[in-house]
């Protein structure tokens, strides 16, 4: 089943809400790299905005000091999430895990 092809209009609408979300999500990888904003808060958010809701665990685990690819990958092997979740995918138990390893 072919998509329909977007009027320009359409497509220039899309173009600018991936760049809302692109920033959104960008804008809250700095906030929780700097220290700003907490793993709990960020997955708290993610349950209503559904930019950051697409943001992969990976790359949130990666935003924060002294956890690099290698490591974030071996945290979730350690939780059992896989490495393609989205915070929109995390189950309660699988959010309270993480946010407990990050804490102790």
């Amino acid at each position: 089943m072919a998509l329909e092809p977007l009027t320009p209009h359409e497509r220039r609408e899309a173009l600018g809400k991936a760049m809302e979300a692109r920033g959104a999500r960008s804008r809250a990888k700095a906030a929780l790299r700097a220290g700003e904003l907490s793993v709990e808060d960020l997955l708290a958010r993610a349950h209503a905005d559904e930019a950051l809701a697409r943001l992969k665990v990976t790359e949130m685990l990666e935003c924060l000091h002294g956890i690099g690819p290698v490591r974030a990958l071996a945290i979730l092997e350690d939780l059992g999430i896989a490495p393609s979740r989205r915070l929109r995918g995390l189950g309660v138990h699988q959010r309270r895990a993480l946010v407990d390893f990050l804490a102790g």
